[in-house]
């Protein structure tokens, strides 16, 4: 995914030609992120490549996306199995963000972190696109430094905890069926917290 290397192996939606497309096509592994909310990672990740599937193509093209008809889109999310939860308000999203591809990269998402200079630079690039609020961007940023060789200067501290040596956090730390349980273990353990946390500030207990 570097500007010198053209795949990666990534193993995000545990099925094999799903993962072989985010290894592959930028836009793949961008919508995937896109989609990484509110349903398991492994179905949000293979959305993309039911999308390609769906459209009658190899890859993603973000002009192709961009110009289709919303209608017919969201429909093409929502055959079962949907894409996604929400397929129609996902769909918008995705055809946001390849509109946004189109205009500000001329439809190449990998221009959006080719050339750039520093880890802090990449962030702010990220988080511009629609959909990629802070976590979001960070998360991803630090999905393109530690799987797919994008590794601009500070590009560890741009991505906050997640750029972390080590850690299992979120989806840039899974590389298969082990980690992905350390990171859902990790997410869980997080939400249990907050909740306790929530329940301590109100005066009462976790149990009620």
């Amino acid at each position: 995914m570097s500007p010198e290397s053209t795949t990666a192996d990534i193993h995000l939606a545990q099925q094999p030609e799903a993962d072989a497309l985010l290894g592959r096509s930028p836009l793949a592994a961008l919508v995937g992120m896109l989609l990484d909310q509110q349903v398991p990672m492994e179905w949000a990740f293979s959305g993309p490549y039911t999308i390609a599937s769906r459209l009658g193509a190899d890859d993603l093209d973000a002009h192709e996306i961009a110009a289709r008809d919303p209608e017919e889109f969201a429909a093409l999310l929502s055959e079962k199995p949907a894409v996604h939860r929400y397929p129609g308000s996902m769909a918008q999203r995705v055809q946001q963000l390849c509109r946004f591809l189109v205009e500000e990269y001329e439809g190449d998402a990998a221009a959006v972190w080719r050339g750039v200079a520093t880890g802090k630079e990449l962030l702010g690039r990220l988080e511009a696109l629609p959909g990629f609020g802070k976590q979001k961007a960070q998360i991803f940023l630090a999905l393109l430094g530690k799987q797919y060789g994008v590794r601009p200067k500070g590009w560890r501290e741009a991505a906050g905890a997640y750029g972390e040596l080590g850690s299992y956090r979120s989806a840039a730390d899974i590389t298969g069926p082990e980690s992905l349980a350390k990171v859902r273990a990790h997410k869980q353990e997080t939400k249990a917290a907050a909740k306790a946390a929530k329940a301590a500030k109100e005066g009462k207990s976790p149990g009620n």
